[in-house]
């Protein structure tokens, strides 16, 4: 069973949304995921808000051999960027 991780659409047609998943990689776009991670909003107005994810639930699942999908890894590395920034800003 290979899990990846990857976005899940759930948004309307002009409002997308999506749910950053744990899934069997054979599963379709529609599957059941195994674990919801977190949030996605590309039309949030603040970098903060578009993304938003459990650390621990993410940090589990890399850790048991889920690979993130190339946009997935790059929303986790932009959003611990700015997590940082944040926090030396402080």
């Amino acid at each position: 069973m290979a899990v990846v991780l990857r976005l899940q659409r759930i948004g309307k047609r002009t409002q997308p949304h999506y749910r950053i998943v744990a899934i069997e990689k054979a599963a379709g776009p529609h599957g059941q995921p195994l674990d919801v991670i977190g949030h996605y909003n590309p039309k949030a107005e603040k970098d903060k808000e578009k993304v938003s994810f459990v650390a621990e639930r993410l940090d589990r699942w890399i850790k048991n051999g889920a690979k993130p999908s190339e946009t997935v890894g790059s929303l986790i590395t932009r959003s611990r960027k700015a997590e940082k920034a944040a926090a030396g800003q402080k």
